[in-house]
């Protein structure tokens, strides 16, 4: 029988689904998924999810008292892990939560957002082997991570764009490296004035492979994770990297097409290229990350978006606390 493009990607790669949505969830069954605060705002503005609103707003209040701001920054994690503990019902993996992207440059308020978030769900009976701690990997962020690691709280590094962010990861023995496909593409594509790249060329698919391919020839233990997809022919380029996160529309194109799909990255096949060793201390991170425009473009660009998204999340429960008062 002939496989699906979702079957033969399943068995060479771990797919991840990137979505809140628990429906699309239950739909594909991924081993893990991602959420982020604009997935969660999208989720949260899906009538089906008015009343889990409506409940993490209640609760905050009874906990934190009448401050609106302190309620609905109490809900947002309160939804950010009632989202994760009802993924995680239904999957067998790992769930990504993100910390406060405005933290993104202030590694003690990292470490205490991440723990505060992994004592949530330990309140749920929800063990950190089964979470992952979404932070930027800026220079701050990393470090962060490392010393997270070491207390047992697993990490996934996002937005992610150059080899030196990469490397500083796997160095500090994180758990896994999220690069952007997409976004990488976006920012060549405007930069030279070019409306697409074959699969092979696209500098995302590229990036992912260049990563992919030094921590097997160094021996990281650090998981790679594509995301943040364009197009189907990204993801197919990759198969054979570690995981790869996938919007619920390209996993379904993948599940409704059939074809060869060759694996394209081996975890031997760095044995005949030549790669060279590099060490990432901060000076090296930060001169490598301006002479990288595209990663310091997008770092910048992502970790605005990404509060932006927070705010906007804010806004909506803000608004939602507002009626429920007056109700």
């Amino acid at each position: 029988m002939t496989q699906t493009l979702y079957e033969q990607l399943a068995a060479v790669t771990v797919l991840v689904a990137d979505t809140g949505d628990i429906n699309s969830i239950e739909t594909f069954k991924p081993r893990d998924a991602t959420t982020n605060p604009s997935l969660i705002t999208a989720a949260a503005k899906m009538p089906e999810y008015q009343a889990l609103v409506d409940e993490a707003l209640a609760d905050s209040r009874r906990e934190v008292g009448d401050d609106h701001k302190a309620i609905v920054g109490r809900a947002i994690d309160r939804l950010a892990v009632e989202f994760g503990k009802r993924i995680l019902n239904i999957i067998e993996g790992r769930v990504s939560t993100e910390v406060d992207a405005r933290l993104s440059f202030d590694t003690e308020a990292t470490i205490a957002k991440a723990r505060e978030l992994i004592g949530y769900y330990a309140a749920e009976d929800i063990g950190p082997e089964r979470v992952l701690i979404k932070i930027a990997a800026t220079w701050e962020g990393i470090r962060a991570a490392e010393k997270l690691e070491l207390e047992g709280i697993h990490c996934n590094l996002t937005l992610l764009f150059g080899l030196h962010q990469a490397v500083a990861c796997a160095e500090a023995k994180v758990t896994l490296v999220s690069p952007f496909v997409g976004r990488i593409l976006d920012w060549y594509k405007k930069d030279t004035g070019r409306d697409s790249y074959p699969a092979a060329e696209d500098p995302g698919v590229m990036s992912v492979t260049e990563i992919y391919n030094y921590y097997k020839r160094f021996g990281h233990q650090t998981e790679v994770m594509g995301a943040s997809f364009r197009n189907l022919g990204e993801i197919t380029e990759l198969a054979g990297c570690d995981l790869l996160t996938i919007a619920p529309k390209f996993l379904t194109q993948l599940r409704e097409q059939t074809g060869e799909l060759p694996r394209k990255l081996e975890p031997e096949g760095h044995k005949s290229m030549s790669i060279d060793k590099i060490s990432v201390d901060k000076e090296t991170f930060d001169s490598m990350h301006v002479a990288d425009r595209m990663a310091n473009d997008k770092l910048a660009e992502g970790i605005a978006g990404f509060s932006k998204a927070l705010e906007d999340l804010e806004s909506l429960l803000a608004a939602r606390l507002t009626q429920l008062g007056a109700a």
